[in-house]
């Protein structure tokens, strides 16, 4: 079992372990150790970052346990999280390094890691990193020291890739987009790539001080981009994430439309296409049972993983699918990038638009949903939860009362120490006595 990493990468909060500077110093030794395994070549690691205070610090640390294993540092800048997956292999890089926590508020951040083939690693390869970090590793000899050194065109690069994910007709002139980049990642490419297609653009979120990312604004707060589409007359808004990675969509009349909705709309217009591979969608165990039965009725499958954007990648490679994705707005198109992309989401989403003629309320909401509630429960470093009697009780009772008409699904959240009690019922009264039950049960043993 990990002990340090989660569902992605390490995370926490800054100046608190693991996210500390002394850890980060370590972290970035054993990594570096296990890309270079030999002194045969010149290897190398890119590192991008999000917009928070800690990631100067962070990023230090890490070069400087990069470089002390002969490791050369490249160093991007604040970047979205796929453009380190795609810099990493145009690079010819040994690894990449993406320091965000997504998002989470501003006093949290992680450190997560792409192959030389541009995709997350492995549980295997994480765990063989923390025996790394804690039997500690040899530093190269003094001659050997890397060197690093700053990459000023990376977001640039990104946003080409990004646009050369659309076909050459699609132009978005004469379309209003608000964009909230939440003070983040994002918030220069992602306007930038909007105007350069022909869009009028009404940015929100576009001024990061360190300390206001995700707050109030972005994908997981979708309200005041909701306001701003509304108060300005637009035509469709974008919510991004942090690190850019995840993506909502936003109607004409401020309606909020989730991952599930944009999947089954590219799924389908896919399809219809004939460029859906294998004729299933990889979705998560969080995606609802609408988008399930959505599918079913286009006569396509929706394959589920365990939560957590790199197991939808897993198999989506092991399957040979190319398209994937999460509730939350992960968006995996992989004939295009190797890891979620909400901007890449966003502007296909657009072109859907374009191509059909239709408004977004006509393409944002392909299903209806089954009712989905889902709430987290805190708990501290060290406890159980999950463990207790009273719990283990409490989802039993109330798997018996569901009897086939739904789904119970309780996790540990890979992220955050919290344990996430969703379920789904077309009885609106039981699904809400069913999660209020065990939040109860949760809340009493973790205190």
């Amino acid at each position: 079992m990990r002990k340090l990493f989660g569902t992605d990468g390490v995370r926490g909060t800054a100046n608190t372990h693991p996210i500390t500077a002394e850890m980060a110093l370590r972290i970035g030794a054993a990594v570096g150790r296990y890309f270079r395994r030999d002194q045969s070549s010149e290897h190398r690691v890119v590192i991008g970052k999000d917009t928070r205070l800690s990631g100067y610090m962070l990023e230090n640390a890490l070069t400087a346990g990069l470089t002390s294993t002969g490791m050369n540092v490249l160093l991007l800048g604040p970047v979205p999280t796929p453009a380190v997956g795609l810099m990493t292999r145009s690079m010819r890089a040994d690894l990449g390094v993406m320091i965000s926590a997504s998002h989470n508020p501003a006093e949290d951040n992680g450190i997560k890691f792409f192959g030389p083939d541009g995709y997350k690693l492995s549980d295997q390869a994480e765990l063989e990193i923390e025996r790394l970090i804690e039997t500690g590793v040899k530093p190269a000899q003094a001659q050997n020291i890397g060197r690093a050194r700053r990459v000023d065109d990376a977001r640039f690069r990104y946003g080409e890739r990004v646009k050369s994910s659309l076909s050459r007709d699609v132009r978005l002139d004469g379309l209003k987009v608000v964009i909230d980049c939440a003070n983040g990642a994002a918030h220069r490419t992602a306007p930038e790539v909007l105007w350069e297609l022909g869009a009028e653009v009404i940015p929100v979120g576009v001024v990061p001080n360190g300390k206001n990312i995700n707050l109030n604004c972005g994908s997981t707060n979708p309200q005041l981009a909701a306001e701003t589409v509304v108060a300005h007359g637009a035509d469709v808004g974008i919510c991004l994430d942090g690190d850019a990675d995840r993506v909502v969509m936003i109607d004409e009349n401020g309606q909020v439309a989730d991952g599930d909705q944009l999947m089954a709309l590219l799924a389908t217009s896919w399809a219809a296409a004939d460029r859906l591979e294998g004729g299933a969608l990889v979705a998560t165990v969080m995606s609802n049972l609408g988008l399930e039965r959505h599918l079913a009725e286009h006569g396509l499958r929706l394959e589920r993983t365990i939560v957590g954007d790199r197991y939808v990648v897993e198999r989506m490679r092991e399957g040979g699918f190319n398209l994937g994705g999460e509730q939350s707005g992960h968006i995996v198109m992989s004939d295009y990038a190797t890891t979620g992309d909400g901007l890449m989401a966003g502007l296909h989403f657009l072109a859907e638009m374009v191509h059909t003629g239709r408004k977004a309320s006509e393409l944002a909401i392909q299903f209806e949903t089954v009712p989905q509630l889902l709430k987290n429960v805190r708990y501290q470093d060290g406890q159980t939860p999950l463990e207790a009697t009273s719990v283990k009780a409490a989802i039993a009772d109330a798997e018996a009362r569901l009897n086939g008409q739904g789904r119970l699904l309780i996790r540990k959240s890979g992220t955050e120490p919290l344990i996430r009690v969703m379920a789904e019922c077309e009885d609106d009264s039981l699904l809400t006595q069913i999660v209020d039950g065990i939040v109860a049960e949760v809340e009493a043993v973790a205190g």
